[in-house]
């Protein structure tokens, strides 16, 4: 499911996949930039372009961008520039996006991908044409890195250093790294995983809410069926036409939404959102969700994400004195 997409879809030698045999072969998949920590830490540097955390990868002799997204529930390989392996090949696989339905959906065998020495074995990554999002975002995307290989890490989305930490975590979530942060972490909150999707108790002022949190998703979202007590805090200002998974365009009305909080410590400043309609998502995922938190979410908070513990960590921002 890739219900991060708005306006598009939405591991040098550390994190690769590999697709080889005699083992000496070049690793296939590259995280080019990755600064390497301990034998189980990896930091990535990344881009942000259109509001899309994006990483350097080589992959299979090709070089170029995979987005971060943690809405995406696969590793997704663009098709523009690959071809899906022919014994998965699939005809007619539907998945659903946020607005519509992918299709024609193909999948591309992976022997396995590492980390340092650290091995995740038999991996399957959906082929799914990426072209429209190389259109409108005036770049090439390999891919996508989405939760099948993020949720064995702790991932750490740092938006003021614009870089990510990858540590390696047990089966009960406690790194295998005892160091790893130079930052203290000050706040933390327990997050439901429904399927890949995280999914965070939330107020706006005092009325409970149910968002989802997407790395990839550009802008928040907003369901426009919620309450209309929590609408007086979205404050629209322009229409905006949106390209969904499907490459399928639709206007949506956005703005800024205030007065968001995950507890009495936890707040957030006036966030980019849009209103959308989120019926399609809930149906696929059997969520009710009331909206998506991207973005706008990392851009104010430095957050860790361990799935295994399903709970969220935070770090504060240094304080700028001048």
């Amino acid at each position: 499911m890739y219900q991060s997409i708005i306006i598009a879809l939405l591991i040098s030698n550390t994190l690769f996949a590999i697709e080889i045999d005699p083992p000496k072969r070049q690793p296939p998949i590259v995280f080019t930039k990755a600064e390497y920590i301990n034998t189980t830490t990896s930091r990535i540097p990344f881009k942000v372009i259109d509001q899309l955390i994006v990483v350097e990868v080589e992959l299979l002799n090709k070089e170029g961008n995979f987005i971060i997204d943690t809405g995406s529930e696969t590793l997704i390989l663009n098709s523009t520039h690959f071809k899906p392996t022919r014994k998965h090949k699939q005809e007619g696989k539907l998945k659903s996006g946020v607005h519509n339905d992918i299709e024609n959906v193909k999948e591309k065998y992976l022997k396995a991908l590492s980390i340092n020495n650290l091995t995740l074995e038999q991996l399957n990554a959906d082929v799914i044409d990426l072209s429209h999002i190389e259109k409108i975002k005036k770049i090439e995307v390999l891919g996508i890195i989405g939760y099948s290989i993020l949720k064995d890490f702790e991932v750490f989305i740092d938006m003021h250093l614009n870089q990510i930490t990858l540590t390696r975590i047990d089966k009960n979530g406690k790194p295998l790294s005892k160091k790893i942060y130079a930052e203290t972490i000050h706040d933390s909150i327990d997050f439901k995983l429904k399927k890949h999707t995280i999914i965070l108790d939330a107020l706006i002022e005092n009325h409970k809410v149910k968002f989802g949190l997407d790395t990839g998703a550009e802008y928040n979202q907003l369901n426009k069926n919620i309450d209309s007590k929590i609408l007086d805090y979205f404050y629209p200002n322009k229409e905006l036409k949106l390209t969904g998974a499907s490459g399928r365009k639709i206007k949506v009305m956005a703005g800024k939404l205030f007065r968001v909080k995950l507890n009495d410590s936890i707040y957030f400043g006036p966030m980019k959102t849009v209103l959308t309609n989120l019926r399609k998502m809930n149906t696929a995922f059997s969520t009710n969700l009331d909206g998506i938190l991207g973005f706008e979410f990392f851009a104010q908070k430095r957050t860790i994400i361990n799935y295994k513990k399903q709970k969220l960590y935070f770090i504060k921002f240094p304080i700028i004195t001048h």
